[in-house]
Formats: structure tokens, sequence, C-alpha cells
């Protein structure tokens, strides 16, 4: 869908999470009530667990959150020159934030943390039992990013001035939907490129003012068929077809007439849906055996990153 290819070219910003990756048994999802194949935010019971699962199991640490996820393969598909994209988050000054920038650095991504002591490094356990993954998220000091201590520094606006194409995860508007604004006003004045994702349905229903007051500067809009339902009842389309949804997502009010909006919704293992002014295009999903699926950690993200490449 877009192509770039110098350094910096590529700008995201959101919720940086440590990802731990292991395999687990039963008794351990029991110990903290998870279930084999779900999401959740981490409560008070589920605090020790991120210590625990690195001294109980084999782990592999990723750094990840839905963003920055989409980051690392945009940048993994360019290859070359290495950081292409940039990543603004928050982290903690402690040993997961050690290897979180170390593992961004490993992948290429030019990230630049704001760093704080106030909350740890945010955490994301992922389970896995078999074929099934349960995630836990403790987001901690992805929750205290702040846009006049670190955004709205010259040093790091250079930055996001220098990018051509902005991608911003829906979940980040409940961390700091200002600074959202400020890069899709920016994008828009310059006539470039600013995507954001739904991301959750919780987004579309409790968040759904401050995503209503970004969407005018919103030149692609990605979500899937869960989040396309919640956004279209909260916003009285009275449709369930995912067309319509997209049609009507595409035509809502728009700041920069230069780019006309892309919608593009994702279905599973059906058909994704895009739409780019009155055209629609339907794309089937190439059908592979489950036993073939290692797992679906992060497929929202990665078709989000590939989606950035081309």
């Amino acid at each position: 869908m877009f192509v770039f290819y110098s350094q910096n070219a590529l700008f995201g910003m959101g919720n940086p999470l440590l990802d731990i990756c292991a395999v687990v048994d039963k008794d351990f999802l029991d110990k903290y009530t998870l279930k084999p194949n779900d999401q959740i935010l981490a409560e008070d019971k589920h605090k020790a667990m991120f210590e625990e699962i690195v001294k109980k199991f084999a782990v592999e640490y990723r750094a990840g959150g839905a963003t920055q996820n989409s980051m690392k393969v945009a940048q993994w598909m360019i290859q070359k020159p290495s950081k292409v994209a940039t990543f603004f988050g928050c982290i903690g000054e402690d040993r997961f934030g050690e290897i979180l920038k170390e593992k961004a650095q490993e992948a290429h991504v030019d990230a630049h943390y704001y760093e704080q002591s106030k909350e740890p490094t945010g955490t994301c356990a992922a389970c896995i039992t078999g074929d099934n993954r349960s995630l836990v998220a403790n987001l901690a000091a992805a929750n205290c990013y702040k846009k006049d201590k670190h955004l709205d520094l010259e040093e790091n606006w250079k930055l996001v001035k220098k990018a051509k194409v902005y991608y911003i995860a829906g979940f980040f508007l409940t961390v700091s939907p200002e600074s959202i604004l400020k890069v899709a006003k920016h994008a828009s004045e310059n006539n470039k490129i600013f995507g954001i994702n739904l991301s959750a349905p919780f987004i579309c229903q409790a968040f759904k003012d401050s995503l209503l007051k970004v969407m005018p500067y919103v030149d692609v809009l990605f979500g899937n068929e869960t989040e396309a339902a919640t956004f279209a009842r909260e916003q009285g389309f009275e449709t369930e077809d995912i067309v319509e949804i997209a049609m009507k997502t595409q035509s809502l009010p728009k700041v920069n007439k230069k780019r006309q909006r892309i919608v593009v919704f994702t279905q599973g293992k059906e058909c994704t849906v895009m739409t780019k002014g009155d055209k629609v295009e339907t794309f089937p999903v190439l059908q592979i055996e489950e036993s073939e699926i290692v797992d679906t950690n992060g497929a929202g993200d990665a078709f989000v990153g590939e989606s950035s490449f081309r």
C-alpha cells in the first residue's frame, strides 16, 4: 500500500510491552484462573505470575505491544536500511525495560522510549498450551506516556516531522489522545499518511469520543469484523453488513481532501474488505491446515505491518 525506504520514514506510537512467551502447564493456568485461549488485563492476583513464569519455564522475550509489533513486521519486511521504523512509548527504568530496549534494537526498530521510575515496564505474558495462548497484559509504565515530557521535545518532534507514514493502534487512545491528535494533525496538514486501528470493541465504546476526534485526520483505518460491528452500533449506522459499515466509515468527515480514506476490515479466515472512494474490494484469505498454525498471537498487528510496507 505504501512504499518508503529511508530511515525514520515510518512512525509509530503506542503501548510498549515486553512479551514474555512460554509453554506452560494447566496447573499454571489454573493457579492464576486463566483460560487456555484468552486475552485479559492483569489484576492484582496476576502480578506475581510475571516473575514466576520467568523462574519456572523457559521463556522467550520479544518487543511487543500492538503498534510496536506492526513496526517490527514492517521493518522485517523492508530489511534494509535499518531504522526505517520509529517507535515512541513509555517504559520503566528497570530490568525488563533494558531487555525491551535490547529486543527493539535487535529488530532494527529505532525506539525512543520515555523512561520513568514510578511504574515498571509493561509486560505481556503469553502462556502457551498446545495450540492455544492466554495473554495477560500488565500495562504499567505504558500508561504513563506524557506528551509534554517526550513528544513535544524538539529532538523527538524532529523524528515525527521526518516521517512520511504514521500508524497508531487505538489502544493508545486510553493513554494519550492528545499525543495522537498532534501527530494526526501534522500528517494531515502536510499531506502525509496517517493510519489508526480500532484495536478492540471497548475502544469503540468507552473511548468513542476520543476516537471520533481523531477520525477526521485518518487516511487509513484498520479493524476486524467484531470491532467494525461495535463501531457501527456506536455510530448508529443501522447495518450489520460489513461492506456497508466500511462504506459509511469511509464517508465520515475528513480534513485532508487530497487523500481518500481507505478502510480495511479483516474477518479472520473470511475475506478482507477494503474500501476507497466508491470502490469496494474483497481479498480472499488463503486457507491452510490448522496443524500448520503455530499461533495467532500478533496476527492482526503483522497484517498492519505488512500493509504498511506495501
